[in-house]
Order: C-alpha cells, then sequence, then structure tokens
C-alpha cells in the first residue's frame, strides 16, 4: 500500500468522516482511488453518532475506550475483515432504477433522463450520478453475423495479401502481392504471388485459378480494387471492361462486396491470413518462382489434406465432391486486349501507336471505341459497343491500313489517278469516242464503273480530250483500243494550240507512246480540268464538271 504523508492521511480521513465518496476525493486531491479505498478499509471510518448527553464525544477515528488523550494522534487499527460497504458507495439513484430502466428501453440519452428526474421526483443530485449509474445499466448487444451456406460449384472468393519478402534483380528483398482464390463449399484454395498488379495480371491469375480446380464457379465475391470495379455500387457496380470481359468468356458473374464490408467474403480473407501466418511467415525466398512452388507444395501437402475447423471434414475430400458441380471451360484461352478511345479524323482514318487505319462507316469527327490486340484492331461502335471494323495491326510506324473503297473521294486524286492510266494506256486510247465525257462521282465517272475501267462510255475519253488540247496537237487520228471497233468516219479536228509550252507540244506532235510528265504535274484540284478552245488554260482548270465547255461537234 501506498504511504501517505501525514497531511494528505489526515485529509483523506477528514473527506471520508464527512461522507465524500472515492471518486470526489480523487478529484480534490490527486490521490488513486484504490488508496483512498485501503485507507477506508483501514481504519473503516463510518460517521460517528453524537451523543447529546456526552460532555466529551469521541473524536472521529479514536477508538471508544482507549486511553487516548485528545489531541494526541490515535494508533492505527488492524486491517477489517470483512468488507463493508460505505453509506456513500450506493448510487443516488438506485430508488428510481426500475423508472430509469424503462426510459433506457425507450432510446433516451443520460441527460434526459437527469433532467426528468428533477422534474419529476425532485432529484437533488448532480448530473453525473445519472451518466454512472446510466453507464452501468447500458450494455452493448455483441455483433451478430449469419453463417452463409453455399451449393458446390456456386461461389468463388478472391483477394489480394502480401506474400512473403522475395529476393529482386537488384540485389534486394521486396515483399510480392498474394493472390488467393478460394471455392467457397469446399475451402479448397489456389495460391500465386506476383510482383505487380495490373488489370491483366487480375484477368490472368483469375484464367490460372480456374484451370486449377478444372472448372468455374457460377460467381465470383471480390472487393471493390480497381483492378476488377472502377465505381462501386450495390445494384449496379461499373466494372473494369477487361475484367468484365474475362470473366464473359469464362461463362462467371462478378459479385462485389459492400465498402468496407469484408465479412461478407470472410473466407478468403481467412484464407489469406491463414497463409501469411503459417506458409510465409519467417520465409525468405531467393525468386519469385521459388515462393509459388513452395505455395503449391504447401497447398498440397498440407492445407488441402487439413480438416476444415467448421465443417469438421477433409478440404480434399469436399472439393472432390464440388468439382463434378463446377462449369466447364472454354476451349479457347481468353484473347487480352487494352481498350481506349479515339476520334476519327478528317480523311476518315485513327490513329493507334503511330499508325492509321480506315474507320468506316463512322462518321467524321467521331468518336470510337478501339481494342488493341496482339495481332488485330478493332473499331467499335461506343454506343452498342459492336464490332463494325477489323484491321491486322500494323507492324511499322506511320502506315496506313486504308483499301482504296475507304478513301474520300477527292477531284484532284481521281484526276491524276485517271491520268497516270492514261499514260500507261497510250495517247490514242480514247480518240474514238466522240462527245462528252460522264460526269465523275464518289465511285467514279457515272456509268463507267471504277475509275480507270474501260466502258461503254469510255471514262478517260475527256482525259484523252482534255490532254489533247493542253498538248495543243493541231489534228489527230483516232484510234481504239484492242477489242473495240468503230464504224464512225474518222475525221479531223484543230484544236488550240496557244498558251502552252513548246516542250509539250513537240513531245505530242512527236507521237510519243506516252504522256509527258507535264500532263500529270498539272494543279487540278478542283474539277477535271478541261480547256475550253481558245480559251486561258488556268482559268478553266477550275470549273466543275457541269460547267466545263466543250467543242461543238464538227
Amino acid at each position: 500500500m501506498n504511504v501517505l504523508k501525514p497531511r494528505l492521511k489526515t485529509t483523506v480521513e477528514t473527506l471520508l468522516d464527512k461522507g465524500i465518496s472515492q471518486r470526489e476525493i480523487h478529484r480534490k486531491t490527486g490521490i488513486s482511488r484504490k488508496t483512498i479505498r485501503r485507507y477506508e478499509r483501514l481504519y473503516n471510518l463510518t460517521p460517528p453518532e453524537e451523543n447529546e448527553h456526552s460532555k466529551s464525544p469521541t473524536l472521529p477515528g479514536v477508538a471508544t475506550g482507549s486511553l487516548v488523550q485528545p489531541g494526541q494522534n490515535p494508533p492505527p487499527r488492524p486491517p477489517a475483515q470483512e468488507y463493508i460497504v460505505a453509506k456513500h458507495a450506493s448510487s443516488a439513484c438506485e430508488p428510481h432504477r426500475k423508472w430509469i430502466e424503462e426510459q433506457l428501453r425507450l432510446g433516451r440519452n443520460a441527460m434526459a433522463i437527469y433532467q426528468d428526474l428533477v422534474e419529476l421526483f425532485g432529484f437533488s443530485h448532480h448530473y453525473n450520478s445519472v451518466k454512472r449509474f446510466v453507464r452501468k445499466l447500458r450494455r452493448k448487444d455483441p455483433h451478430q453475423y449469419d453463417r452463409l451456406e453455399f451449393l458446390p460449384g456456386e461461389e468463388g472468393q478472391v483477394d489480394y495479401g502480401a506474400g512473403a519478402s522475395t529476393l529482386c534483380d537488384n540485389g534486394r528483398y521486396r515483399r510480392t502481392r498474394l493472390f488467393v482464390m478460394v471455392l467457397k463449399y469446399s475451402c479448397r484454395a489456389f495460391r500465386k504471388v506476383v510482383w505487380r498488379s495490373s488489370k491483366e495480371a487480375w484477368g490472368r491469375l483469375h484464367e490460372e485459378a480456374f484451370r486449377y480446380f478444372g472448372g468455374c464457379p457460377q460467381y465470383i465475391s471480390l472487393d471493390n480494387l480497381k483492378e476488377g470495379v472502377i465505381k462501386p455500387d450495390i445494384y449496379d457496380p461499373d466494372l473494369n471492361v477487361l475484367y468484365a470481359a474475362v470473366l464473359s468468356h469464362y461463362g462467371v458473374v462478378a459479385d462485389p462486396a459492400r465498402v468496407n464490408d469484408a465479412n461478407r467474403k470472410g473466407t478468403v480473407e481467412n484464407a489469406v491470413k491463414h497463409t501469411q501466418d503459417t506458409a510465409l511467415k519467417g520465409r525468405r525466398f531467393e525468386s519469385i518462382e521459388a515462393q509459388n512452388d513452395w505455395l503449391m507444395h504447401w497447398e498440397e501437402r498440407w492445407a488441402a489434406l487439413r480438416i476444415h475447423g467448421r465443417a469438421k471434414r477433409q478440404v480434399e475430400e469436399m472439393f472432390q465432391e464440388e468439382r463434378p458441380y463446377l462449369a466447364q471451360l472454354p476451349l479457347t484461352p481468353f484473347r487480352y486486349f487494352k481498350q481506349g478511345t479515339r476520334t476519327v479524323y478528317d480523311d476518315g482514318t485513327i490513329q493507334v501507336d503511330n499508325s492509321y487505319y480506315a474507320a468506316a462507316p463512322a462518321p467524321l469527327c467521331s468518336k470510337v471505341v478501339v481494342r488493341i490486340y496482339d495481332h488485330e484492331i478493332q473499331i467499335l461502335d461506343p454506343l452498342k459497343m459492336e464490332v463494325i471494323r477489323r484491321h491486322p495491326k500494323s507492324r511499322r510506324r506511320g502506315s496506313l491500313m486504308m483499301a482504296p473503297g475507304d478513301r474520300i473521294f477527292n477531284p484532284s486524286r481521281q484526276t491524276d489517278r485517271l491520268l497516270a492510266q492514261a499514260e500507261i494506256i497510250g495517247p490514242h486510247t480514247f480518240s474514238a469516242h466522240q462527245g462528252r465525257p460522264p460526269a465523275l462521282s464518289q465511285n467514279g465517272p457515272s456509268g463507267a464503273g471504277p475509275p480507270g475501267h474501260i466502258g461503254s462510255n469510255l471514262s478517260l475519253f475527256g482525259m484523252r480530250v482534255s490532254a489533247s488540247t493542253v498538248l495543243g496537237k493541231d489534228s489527230f487520228t483516232p484510234q481504239l483500243p484492242t477489242g473495240f471497233s468503230d464504224t464512225r468516219p474518222q475525221r479531223k479536228r484543230s484544236w488550240p494550240s496557244a498558251g502552252y509550252p513548246q516542250p509539250c507540244r513537240e513531245g505530242a506532235l512527236q507521237g510519243a507512246g506516252r504522256l509527258p510528265r507535264q500532263i500529270l504535274e498539272l494543279p487540278l484540284s478542283k474539277g477535271l480540268g478541261v480547256v475550253q478552245p481558245g480559251s486561258n488554260p488556268a482559268r478553266s482548270r477550275g470549273l466543275a464538271a457541269s460547267e466545263q465547255v466543250w467543242p461543238d461537234r464538227g
């Protein structure tokens, strides 16, 4: 027992004699209540009974009949054999216990009860007495947990944890990430450690677990980690696109737990802790492969053969019962991809990894969804998520994956292509056709098929007439291509030759088998560029197809 100084002893004795509570004495003097209680038991202090007939009443703390004169310190009493509760030990609220209990069942707090005690019963004590009394009466109900039972092959639970220290490539030991998937019915688990997690690594770990079990459960319960859930929601969570595609490929449904509700998947939480405390604690590994080999050995040798604490059965035995109920695995593994959003350029292409791909029929300047596989590029409609185009993935930077039919119509490009084809055919290919050539459309000259096609209307006739006009050839003899015949009488036609470079006219008059390169370099950017006889060719280049002037038939 702590020995107090004489002045403190006297203070404690005086306060106890006046009926002050131990809590109040502790608040005023700072002496521990245990010490105060021991001194109270030692002296067995009780309020003295005053005798009005006594001229010298007994002093406090002095035994009756002792020879100790007044003014002297009394000898200490021996410790009391029985614990006697002083009158101040009982609460002042004890007479109102029944009424206070009824108020607590109504959910009222201590302040409200104290106020009613004062008004209804004339309670004269302090609020702290009511607060302490209410605290003793109020009991907290223990948390209740429902035992979740599942059918064989119904649910699997997944979670991450911290693995053991493993030697890295830089020569230092670093913690790994422990992935655990547990089948709820049999508690059979798959464990593997990885250096870091990602969306693709998360999906591949699921695939390995499914193939390790030899089948898939109906649904997976998981946390709201970003690899699996983008936006948590009780009824409609927003899953990661890649993770949702992996589960859809294997026919599994994701069931994310509520936020901060780890008890929903308590089986895998216990499995992670069991692995850390039993299989990995106190161990170090020289490589991540060695740690995975040890986890597989520990699962087969110890974890699978243990007797489950709640089921009282062997885990491997329950797993053999559950295995036939697992869904069959698909024949082909899942093809992983990276998904993003692209904007269609004004030329009808999108850019993916420094290469360009045709996005038709997606509208220009619209947003499309792109999935990048190892050897393929898929373009999807962002609303319906349906594939609208597929392209082989280009391995060359800056390449353009576009078919000729996907190009947007450009008069300058079509004219250059037709002139190039005319140069290969010869100078007199279309001279037999006399008439106005059909107007160019997006698919080439109308009635003539694709650009460059030799049809009944001879779509390149206008190009030949333009070329002859530009060359300034005074007359030419029509010459049909092989396979064509013409019974109409041949005529000579004179064309103006002023205003054109002399080398062009000389090259044409010499009857060269190919068109001069100057023809292909003419800046024909807005139309066919047919020159009206006697006009400035620089003005006629910009005429539209409907505004071109053709010479009358002579």
